[in-house]
């Protein structure tokens, strides 16, 4: 199911060239945490941007392509900006990515979201409506960052990159916000993906000087790699130049964009995409007892109950014996193995913190194999990350609960549409007490919040 409810800006946009007409627009920043507000006064408005950037944008200014490489000097013509079509970057068809992998020996794990409404950015006096992707990622189950991306399809089928909002993670709070740019107040719009890539092209994804810079060259095509369910073809392969003159090297296929990005030992792999990989048929009754016998698991330990916590472990094993056999993509289901073997061990044990974490993992690996078939998964998984924040709170981690409510916050921006406006109304008042209890330190008013938030919203 689409998430994607487009909100028509007041007046049509008409077929527009960077440079080329007078306008003004809306650039909106930052999250809604709880509750969307009005956009503020759009900064680009009056100012002219350079074009084309040609230095090179690495720190010692070398390493970059000549000029005449690169296929992303032209300025590109926006008519129907929010229809992206190109195939190895389909961000508007998009609903929900999830990434798994390894970064520093940690496990990695993010969210890609596209949200329910566009924005406007302005360069050089002319309005682009963009549509805006949330990505939200994880290392060792704790919130690392949160990035706004803004895209736009040029009518020559070339995806253009026209900023992000960067806020970096540290002990749940944001502590860094380096890479935040946007087209037209601090620079250029940048090319993401060109229409049709060929081996040798080069094209720069970030290109502000002394703020982001990514030049991208085309190394291979029509590539086949693995995909969730099976083989894909036409797959394109290239390698990145980073500020630093490092390289990383990125995989894009047909019908995912950003497939698999390696780096130093680091990988960050896609697990699925929706509606790419969705399965047209209703979550298997299996499926949905597993998640439930994990929030039964997570209750069993609260209350040490572990009498009532066997028979159910025992029982989730063959369930999950049962759905394997469905041919799920191979990530979410060395996850799952992971978190069953965890919270097999912790429940033997008797280990209280242990078995609630692992019981939340468990619910999360279900929660992704039912995204395959629901399509939008955001009310549940407001209530896993208000299970993990209550699991926080009880081990008396105040910065997994301050990072948790700052998931939160950010998943009620994902929210579809379909979220009545008196249950989003009473959402936003437990989010702002959750909060500020969290603010005040006070975890367990934190936990007593968070409970209720979820409550609210789904209903009960």
């Amino acid at each position: 199911m689409a998430i994607m409810q487009k909100r028509t800006l007041a007046g049509a946009l008409i077929a527009v060239v960077l440079g080329g007409a007078a306008g003004s627009g809306a650039a909106i920043g930052g999250h809604s945490g709880a509750g969307a507000q009005e956009p503020p006064a759009d900064p680009a408005v009056g100012t002219t941007v350079e074009w084309p950037v040609t230095r090179c944008g690495t720190y010692s200014g070398k390493g970059c392509a000549p000029t005449s490489e690169r296929v992303d000097v032209e300025r590109p013509t926006f008519s129907n900006p929010t229809q992206i079509t190109n195939p190895l970057f389909p961000i508007s068809a998009l609903d929900s990515v999830v990434l798994l992998g390894e970064v520093d020996g940690l496990p990695f794990r993010a969210e890609t979201t596209l949200l329910p409404d566009t924005q406007t950015v302005t360069v050089d006096g002319v309005p682009i409506e963009v549509v805006v992707s949330q990505y939200t990622a994880y290392l060792d189950g704790r919130i690392e960052e949160v990035a706004l991306d803004r895209y736009a399809q040029a009518d020559d089928g070339a995806v253009w990159y026209l900023g992000e909002d960067v806020f970096d993670y540290r002990n749940g709070a944001v502590a860094i916000t380096e890479g935040t740019w946007l087209a037209g107040r601090d620079g250029p719009p940048a090319m993401i993906m060109p229409a049709d890539p060929q081996s040798g092209d080069v094209f720069r994804a970030e290109n502000v000087t002394g703020v982001v810079f990514e030049e991208i060259a085309v190394k291979e095509i029509d590539q086949t790699v693995d995909g969730p369910r099976g083989p894909v073809d036409g797959a394109v392969v290239m390698q990145e130049l980073h500020l630093d003159g490092s390289t990383s090297d990125k995989v894009f296929a047909p019908g995912y964009g950003e497939f698999d990005t390696s780096s130093g030992g680091d990988t960050e792999a896609l697990a699925l995409a929706v509606p790419t990989d969705g399965i047209n048929a209703v979550v298997p009754a299996e499926l949905r007892l597993l998640s439930t016998s994990a929030w039964g698991i997570l209750e069993n330990a609260r209350l040490e109950d572990w009498e009532a916590a066997n028979p159910t472990l025992k029982r989730m094993g063959s369930l999950w014996k049962e759905l394997k056999a469905n041919d799920y993509p191979s990530p979410v289901v060395d996850t799952m193995n992971r978190a069953l073997k965890a919270l097999e061990r912790a429940v033997t044990n008797q280990r209280v913190a242990a078995s609630a974490q692992a019981a939340v993992d468990v619910a999360q690996s279900a929660l992704d194999l039912e995204l395959l078939y629901r399509g939008n998964v955001e009310v549940d998984r407001f209530n896993l990350h208000a299970q993990q924040l209550r699991v926080h709170a009880a081990a008396k981690d105040l910065a997994g609960v301050t990072g948790e409510v700052a998931v939160l916050e950010w998943i009620r921006d994902r929210l579809p549409s379909s979220v009545s406006e008196t249950r989003l109304a009473n959402l936003d008042a437990e989010l702002r007490a959750l909060r500020g209890a969290s603010s005040a330190g006070d975890a367990p008013a934190a936990a007593d919040h968070a409970a209720r938030a979820a409550a609210h919203l789904r209903g009960a």
